[in-house]
């Protein structure tokens, strides 16, 4: 059954209702994210902390690594490019960082604050080939924008 990305947004619209520190909008997005669907073996955010440079922020999961150059892995080129990277299959990404072995399929979205910046980047890993779809990446994305852009 897919993920109810409609309720998930509710929810998480809810609990985070009037709150504006970022880091606390990270970590419940991140909960909520991680125990809505077993596909998301890894699920949190890596957040631009100097020019060119992601530090781990909040997770759910194993250990993530704890910094990622902007161009470097998956969450690096999307935080360079400012893109979407949808990777069914890690081992073909050039520059894959695996930060855990079990990671098959990866998700990274740009999160962009009310100015347009980017701040961070969302990042799910699934042990599962193929794990995400375009609804993943619409859902996921309306859930930022609505959390991080207001």
């Amino acid at each position: 059954m897919p993920l109810d990305y409609t309720t998930l947004a509710r929810t998480i619209a809810s609990l985070t209702e009037a709150e504006t520190d970022a880091v606390a909008l990270m970590a419940t997005v991140t909960c909520e994210v991680f125990h809505a669907d077993d596909r998301f073996d890894w699920v949190g955010f890596y957040r631009v902390t100097a020019p060119g440079l992601l530090k781990i922020g909040p997770y759910q999961g194993g250990h993530g690594c704890l910094q990622i150059p902007f161009g470097k892995g998956v969450c690096g080129v999307a935080a360079q490019s400012g893109a979407v990277q949808l990777v069914p299959d890690v081992e073909a990404f050039p520059g894959h960082i695996a930060c855990a072995s079990s990671t098959r399929s990866e998700l990274v979205l740009p999160v962009r604050d009310a100015a347009g910046k980017i701040i961070a980047v969302f990042d799910l890993d699934s042990d599962r080939p193929d794990a995400f779809t375009q609804a993943d990446v619409t859902g996921l994305a309306e859930i930022l924008d609505a959390t991080f852009a207001r």
